[in-house]
Order: structure tokens, then C-alpha cells, then sequence
């Protein structure tokens, strides 16, 4: 099934590639390897990968730059960042450069070759709706669910960056807010008293 499938690891830990090699080749898939980006980037100038798995953390370009360079070129190849160093800012950004999958180490064999699946599998399906058969009713739902996706995932990186400022503002505005109401309560207090008088 996996026969003509060709896989790209970028990572400067040949460890990892050879791990990769090691679980994807039995089950079919012709596995490459690149001990940095700009490695990566020359192989893929010779040949097409149907998946790409890079790590983050790399001498030279980093495996996000990696990602935004290969969806540049080849916007349909499904790029799976891998990292041992996963935040939500870096799974975050890599959503936004168009990653498929955000995989943190220690990998498992199971983890390689389901994480390959799903890309592979995702990537057909976007093949297909690419199709010119595929009918417009479909292809504007899948438009609309990326488009959706987009927004949310640039709606939460926002808050993140705004987090810190909103909450100095409640800071700030809080002193403000506690005089008023205590200014409030006294003019109602004295007000009160004069009416009694």
C-alpha cells in the first residue's frame, strides 16, 4: 500500500532518522534523511516527498523555518513538526505555517508510523477535493473549515500575546475602581445623613 510513498526526516540527530527508517521501511516507505535545513531543502530541489517530519531545534534554520520555506515550494506536501522542546507558542506557530501534525519526543514506533498515516492520509484527502470532479458544495465546506481553523488558531495566538497587557490594565485600573466605589458609598452615606437631618 505504502510502496512508492517517500519520506523526508530533517533532524541533526541521525538517531532520529534512523529510527524512522527503521518502523517506516518494513511497512513500505522509502525513508531519506537530512542532518539540517538547508540539507533538506537541496534534497527536496531533486525530489518530492509525499510526507516531510522536521525537528525544531536545529543548528541553522530551525525546523519552523523549515516548515514556512517547504509549504513556500511545495504547499501540498505535509510537513509533521517533531520537537523536544514543545510549547503551545511553538505548536501554535506551526499550525499557523501550515504543519500537519505537532509530535513531541520520546517517538514510539506506533507514534511514527500513525502520525505518517494520518499525514499521508490527510494529504490524499486534500488531493481529492483538489480534484476537478471534486464538487464546489464540498470544496467550499473544506475551505471554510481550514478558514475557521485559521482564525480560531490566530484568535488564541492574540489572547496569548495580549494576556499579559490586559491583565495591567486590570492592575492599573483596579486602585481607579476600588476610590470610585468607596467615593460612591461616602456620597450616598452623607447624602443619607443630610436627608435625616
Amino acid at each position: 500500500m505504502n510502496a512508492n510513498l517517500k519520506v523526508l526526516v530533517i533532524d541533526d540527530d541521525a538517531v532520529v532518522g534512523r529510527s524512522f527508517d527503521r518502523v517506516l521501511s518494513d511497512k513500505g516507505y522509502d525513508v531519506s534523511m537530512a542532518l539540517s535545513g538547508e540539507e533538506a531543502l537541496e534534497t527536496m530541489n531533486d525530489s518530492e516527498f509525499d510526507v516531510v517530519f522536521t525537528d525544531i531545534k536545529m543548528p541553522g534554520m530551525d525546523g519552523l523555518e523549515v516548515t514556512e520555506r517547504i509549504k513556500e515550494r511545495c504547499p501540498w506536501t505535509p510537513v509533521v513538526v517533531i520537537t523536544g522542546y514543545g510549547t503551545d507558542d511553538n505548536e501554535a506557530r506551526a499550525a499557523v505555517l501550515g504543519a500537519s501534525g505537532f509530535v513531541r519526543k520520546p517517538l514510539t514506533p506506533e507514534m511514527i508510523e500513525s502520525v505518517t498515516l494520518k499525514a499521508v492520509n490527510d494529504a490524499d484527502v486534500v488531493s481529492e477535493v483538489a480534484e476537478i470532479h471534486a464538487e464546489p458544495e464540498a470544496v467550499s465546506e473544506i475551505a471554510a473549515q481550514a478558514g475557521s481553523d485559521a482564525k480560531r488558531i490566530a484568535k488564541n495566538v492574540g489572547l496569548f500575546f495580549a494576556a499579559p497587557f490586559i491583565a495591567l490594565g486590570y492592575v492599573i485600573a483596579l486602585p481607579f475602581v476600588g476610590f470610585y466605589t468607596f467615593a460612591k458609598l461616602g456620597r450616598e452615606a452623607w447624602a443619607k445623613k443630610q436627608a435625616s437631618k
